[in-house]
């Protein structure tokens, strides 16, 4: 059966499909076509309104220590926490592509944070915020989404056990009751404030943390309990009855503040450009990895829209930053919460957020007298919970590609930033992809008879004096960057031939280095009187060695057979070239 060799488009049809694809893309930004809320997101209200409550107010009451403490850890208050996951709850429940994802301070966000507040000062927050907010929205309006599915399993996981290790790290100072590092990288911070602790004092703060991580102890098997706010109870009531000397969290808000634009010129917007593209990439990354992960926890519901989810969780950090908070990311521990308390709709988030407001205005003055050190408690478990032993044993069973591949995401989540640990685990995963690729791209010599499509071809017996003067080589599976130099070492190192004939049928890709190794190896060749005839490329491929000057397209054929005859009509009756 004859292959159709018109599977690739010509140059016009390439020129139209590109120009429809600008098209499309133009459309998608103008009409926003799937982007906004409709009536179909609540489709299941009426069947679990009851559950989604339910399931509001328990992660609500989980929320509240996470909120308060991520906003102290963050340097810019427990107020800016409970700001944030009040405001950013709301907004990405409402405009968000999940059904089922609650927002709010992260630790991932506080580790970005730190560094940022530390050279520019907590009033650059709010502004900071709202900057990404933007960032992200652009991307879900250019369709950015799709790309968190081109993230492999081994950076997830790299990035999440590092991030586990710095919260870890960061909770020293309301440990020990110590003050805070200096320095923008977490280790040096911790050794700065191991440096600077009080020892005897310390004692106080570490039997609170320590009282507050024991009564996380029963929790595995009392899964519905809020036991968080459990312990920090708990760690409060004692601290009050024994007038132990720890700080507080002292005074929050009796309300959400009046939204304002913050105060902002263009020397600050240059300063903050770097930061704020690290807080959205950030935000974006871990929010579509939250929704992935409760997509697979509840398969029945509607998918996440990853675009649409980005314009969501903009929209939360832009509204976050306009009331004075801190930048948000979808919470991977408080959708779980969300899932397995029977949560099904966006009413769920929506009461989450409501509850914690009506905590703010009711019981302000209850919470502030909560100890430090027992929020530092709580976030030491979070921190515990994101290093899963089983995922070591895991990755570490698996390719030895994977194992470098997690082992660097985590370092450099550890010991540079976040995002820089993404990029540098997806660039380290793309290279062992390529290796892997190119070790399965085969080219090799071929004799005949061989069996084609066409059929089995063999020399005639006027063509059998050609047997030993034309060498046939086939290229399978690709050729690029990867295994070029290998193609033109193995090609050129033939002797004693009058004609090379390069097979390509089975060839799926070619980037500009294999055709410029197909330029080198046929300069090579014709520099030692060594015909070269090609075979079976596909019509965008013989555009793209045709562009490049690497292949004359009188010397392409389509089928071996061709090849022959053209091979036969370059040597003449002594096997010598024409």
């Amino acid at each position: 059966m004859k292959r159709d060799y018109r599977v690739q488009p010509s140059q016009a049809s390439a020129q139209e499909s590109l120009a429809g694809a600008v098209g499309l893309v133009g459309d998608h930004l103008i009409s926003l076509k799937g982007l906004w809320p409709r009536r179909a997101d609540y489709a299941e209200l009426p069947r679990s309104w009851g559950r989604d409550l339910l399931a509001g107010v328990t992660v609500g009451v989980v929320a509240l220590p996470l909120a308060l403490g991520f906003g102290v850890a963050s340097g810019a208050g427990a107020a800016g926490g409970l700001i944030t996951a009040v405001v950013a709850g709301i907004v990405a429940a409402v405009f968000g592509g999940s059904h089922l994802q609650i927002s709010g301070p992260t630790g991932a966000m506080t580790v970005v944070l730190l560094p940022v507040i530390a050279q520019y000062g907590v009033q650059q927050v709010p502004l900071l915020a709202v900057l990404a907010g933007v960032l992200v929205v652009l991307m879900g309006l250019t369709a950015m989404g799709r790309a968190i599915e081109m993230v492999p399993f081994p950076v997830v996981e790299g990035f999440t056990t590092g991030i586990g290790a710095i919260i870890l790290l960061q909770q020293c100072p309301l440990l020990l009751g110590a003050p805070k590092g200096e320095s923008e990288s977490t280790l040096m911070a911790t050794y700065q404030t191991l440096q600077h602790t009080d020892w005897p004092a310390a004692v106080w703060p570490l039997m609170v943390a320590g009282l507050t991580v024991v009564l996380h102890l029963p929790g595995r098997r009392f899964p519905k309990l809020p036991i968080s706010l459990l312990a920090i109870a708990v760690a409060t009531v004692v601290v009050e009855l024994a007038a132990l000397p720890v700080e507080r969290i002292g005074a929050l808000p009796s309300g959400l503040p009046a939204p304002a634009l913050p105060a902002f010129d263009l020397v600050t917007l240059q300063d903050l450009a770097a930061p704020a593209l690290a807080v959205a990439a950030l935000a974006a990354l871990e929010s579509l990895l939250s929704a992935r992960v409760a997509d697979g926890m509840v398969p029945d519901i509607g998918r996440t829209q990853p675009d649409r989810e980005l314009v969501g969780q903009g929209l939360a950090n832009l509204a976050s930053g306009l009331f004075g908070g801190l930048p948000a990311t979808g919470a991977i521990a408080r959708t779980a919460v969300n899932v397995r308390s029977g949560g099904r709709t966006r009413l769920a988030s929506i009461t989450h957020a409501v509850v914690l407001l009506a905590i703010m205005l009711a019981l302000g003055p209850i919470v502030s007298r909560i100890p430090l050190a027992a929020l530092g408690g709580v976030l030491v478990v979070v921190a515990l919970r994101m290093v899963n032993p089983a995922v070591f044993r895991t990755i570490f069973r698996t390719t030895r590609a994977d194992r470098n591949t997690f082992v660097i995401t985590l370092l450099a989540t550890v010991f540079l930033d976040l995002v820089a640990a993404v990029l540098l685990g997806a660039a380290m995963a793309a290279m062992m992809s390529l290796r892997h690729m190119a070790k399965y791209s085969i080219v090799r010599r071929q004799y005949l008879p061989a069996d084609t499509r066409e059929g089995v071809i063999d020399y005639t017996p006027e063509q059998e004096r050609l047997r030993d003067r034309i060498a046939i080589f086939r290229v399978d599976g690709a050729l690029f960057y990867g295994d070029a130099s290998r193609f033109t070492d193995l090609v050129t190192g033939v002797e004693g031939v009058a004609v090379v004939i390069l097979r390509f049928h089975r060839m799926h890709i070619l980037d500009a280095s294999g055709g410029e190794a197909l330029k080198d190896t046929v300069r090579q060749l014709s520099r030692r009187g060594i015909a070269v005839i090609a075979q079976g490329m596909t019509k965008a491929q013989l555009r793209t060695v045709t562009s490049m000057g690497a292949l004359d397209p009188a010397l392409h054929v389509l089928e071996l057979s061709q090849a022959i005859q053209r091979a036969a009509a370059l040597v003449d009756s002594d096997g010598r070239r024409r």
